[in-house]
């Protein structure tokens, strides 16, 4: 554990707390990609195996949970609207093709692996996943050019989150001598924040500079 991981972790309970809390409070599911959401329910759950033959601390096996069950609720959640208006627009405008980013994964997981076993190959699968997985969501935005501030808000602590993991990354190689440093997360991660440089900038623009609902094609 170092100040990177820590407020790393924090910054991904806070976009997952933001988007609830926009749920929750607001009754509303505009601008929220069910897509997206359905992803990361695959990513934890194909990642956090271990949870039934290893463990690490408690810390880590409550983060874990958490992250489960919560990605599991959000679904629930916007379950709970499919007789709505809102929802039939949801689904109108995720028109992201999912299989192509289920496959790439998948295709990337069976080359490029710790080890070529069921658990592992599922856990860089995950990675890979997650370093796409809010393709469908930034897309719907773009479509639409229109964001309830809260959902923009979800998305930016998201993309801090795992820009966040590449110095933790580096401080684990630098100050471990190398044994905590692992390649596969660190590439995947970095993939992840390249594809979220673009909304960063957006994020400055539009929400720090005032705009904070307009969004450029």
């Amino acid at each position: 554990m170092n100040l990177f991981r820590i407020v790393a972790d924090l910054s991904h309970l806070a976009s997952i707390l933001i988007l609830i809390h926009t749920i929750k409070t607001t009754n509303s599911i505009d601008g929220i990609s069910f897509k997206s959401q359905v992803l990361y329910v695959l990513v934890f759950a194909s990642r956090y195996l271990d949870l039934f033959f290893r463990w690490i601390s408690l810390y880590n096996t409550l983060m874990k949970l958490f992250f489960i069950g919560s990605s599991i609720y959000i679904i629930m959640l916007l379950q709970n609207a499919k007789n709505t208006v809102a929802y039939k627009e949801m689904i109108l405008k995720d028109t992201f093709k999912v299989r192509y980013i289920l496959a790439a994964s998948g295709v990337l997981a069976l080359l490029f692996n710790e080890r070529f076993t069921v658990i592992d190959i599922l856990w860089s699968f995950s990675l890979w996943l997650e370093s796409i997985a809010i393709l469908p969501q930034l897309f719907m935005l773009s479509k639409t050019r229109k964001a309830p501030s809260l959902t923009i808000h979800y998305i930016f602590a998201l993309g801090l989150y795992r820009a966040l993991y590449i110095p933790n990354w580096l401080w684990r190689w630098l100050m471990e001598d190398n044994k905590g440093f692992q390649k596969l997360p660190f590439v995947t991660g970095f993939i992840q924040t390249l594809v979220y440089s673009d909304f960063f900038y957006i994020y400055y623009q539009r929400v720090i500079k005032g705009d904070r609902t307009r969004l450029p094609h």
